[in-house]
Formats: C-alpha cells, sequence, structure tokens
C-alpha cells in the first residue's frame, strides 16, 4: 500500500469519525460559493460547482446546506472569498503545502505564520516547496459487492487511469491532472459515482519519522486542517502502519 494511499485512508476515517463537522461542512460551503460565484449556480455547466457538490454529497453535507450555499452566492452579500497558498516547512524538514480561501488575506497570512512558528515549523516563500509535489486527480469511490475487480480497474485504466487501488471497501483511483475531466466521465459511464474527486497535490519524496516526532508534526497538520480558512493541507510525510492507528 503506497503512502498516499493509507493517508487517503486515515483521512477518510478522521472524516466519518469527527466529532466538528461543522469545520468540515465550512470548508465545502466554501469551496461550493467560490465554485458558484466563478461559473454560475447550474451545476451541469459548471464543472467545479459539479464536483463541489458532489464532494459535498461524499461527507453528508445536508442537500439544504448545498442548495443555500449556491443560491446565497449570487447575492450581493455574498463573501469575496479570495483563493491564496502557503509553503513552509514543519519541523525535521517536513515540506507543508497549503491551499487556502479566505475573506480576509492579512489574518489568513497571520494566522499561517503563527502555527507554523507555534509547532517549530517556518513559513517560507512561494515556490519553496511546491517542487516536492505533483498534482494528480484522485477519485474514492466505494467498492460494490458485486463488482468484478479485474473488469472495473481495465475499464478504469481506459478512462486513464494511472493507478487503481482496491483498499477496505474502496476503490481510489489516480490519473493525470489532464486525464481529470476524462476520468469523470469515464465513471459516469460505466455508473460509478465517485464519493470525492479532487485534484491534489502528491509529494514526490518523503519522510519518515520516529513516532515521538511523527506525533510532534502531526500536531501542527492537525492545527492547519482546523483552521477555517485553510482548506487543503499538503505534507510530504510518511507513516507507519502503527503511526497512522495511532491517529
Amino acid at each position: 500500500m503506497s503512502g498516499h494511499s493509507k493517508w487517503s485512508t486515515i483521512k477518510r476515517k478522521k472524516g466519518a469519525n469527527d466529532a466538528k463537522r461543522g469545520k468540515i461542512f465550512t470548508k465545502l460551503i466554501r469551496e461550493i460559493t467560490i465554485a458558484a460565484r466563478e461559473g454560475g449556480g447550474d451545476p451541469d455547466g459548471n464543472p467545479r460547482l459539479r464536483l463541489a457538490v458532489q464532494n459535498a454529497k461524499g461527507q453528508n453535507l445536508p442537500k439544504d446546506n448545498i442548495e443555500r450555499a449556491i443560491n446565497k452566492a449570487s447575492g450581493s452579500e455574498a463573501a469575496n472569498y479570495e483563493e491564496l497558498t502557503y509553503e513552509g516547512y514543519a519541523p525535521h524538514g517536513v515540506a507543508v503545502f497549503l491551499e487556502c480561501a479566505t475573506d480576509n488575506q492579512n489574518r489568513t497570512v497571520q494566522s499561517v505564520r503563527s502555527l507554523f512558528s507555534k509547532y517549530g515549523g517556518s513559513l517560507g516563500v512561494n515556490g519553496s516547496v511546491d517542487y516536492l509535489f505533483e498534482r494528480k486527480g484522485i477519485f474514492l469511490i466505494k467498492q460494490l459487492e458485486e463488482m468484478d475487480e479485474d473488469d472495473v480497474t481495465l475499464e478504469i485504466i481506459d478512462g486513464g487511469a494511472e493507478d487503481v487501488a482496491f483498499n477496505e471497501g474502496y476503490i481510489e483511483v489516480t490519473c493525470a491532472i489532464d486525464d481529470f475531466g476524462n476520468m469523470q466521465k469515464k465513471l459516469d459511464e460505466i455508473g460509478l459515482e465517485a464519493e470525492s474527486a479532487e485534484l491534489q497535490r502528491l509529494p514526490t519524496t518523503t519522510v519518515d519519522l520516529g513516532d515521538e516526532d511523527f506525533a510532534g508534526v502531526m500536531k501542527l497538520i492537525d492545527a492547519f486542517e482546523e483552521d477555517d480558512d485553510v482548506q487543503k493541507v499538503y505534507h510530504n510525510l510518511e507513516a507507519t502502519e502503527e503511526q497512522l492507528a495511532s491517529l
């Protein structure tokens, strides 16, 4: 099992069991709002909005909340979010890349800088860690009992998949960023609906740490994930099965 697959699995489990689901919903609603303001409120004619709605449904965001976010995005009182990225290092040379959406850039950069400092990391300049990641399309699909793994794998590869992994009742599909749209169409053709579909930044190299250092870095990662302005957190920290279980 690849490090990415392990992180994807633990992220899904954490999301399913998170008592503070309000924070997850806040990030989903913010993405829906940005997508609707940029490309209009019709998911059929707005691929980004369609994707945001799909991911929101996968996280069980109520339908009323989704519709309210879309409607509000077209109103004059809707927040005007700006999308920003920040890069830096956690302790022990672990690279961290943040994707943010904010209505107050000063608040966000102060919060990001403060968290890096609090947990022994450092905020860097643009480009300082970006080269350590590559962007890929990642689809997470719930596996059905009647599925034939070989047949499904061949169909998905035909759609442009670079990797197909079956893990704990889910199918994780990785594709090149240029094949993201084609993969969505292929999944629709074969009747598979992704629980989540994202463009992610995957590390090209990883850092292994002992348990104590691993736990220390994860405090910083968790703090970023708790920040309302931070939409996504990427890093190149590798983890053993035991370290993942400790989370």
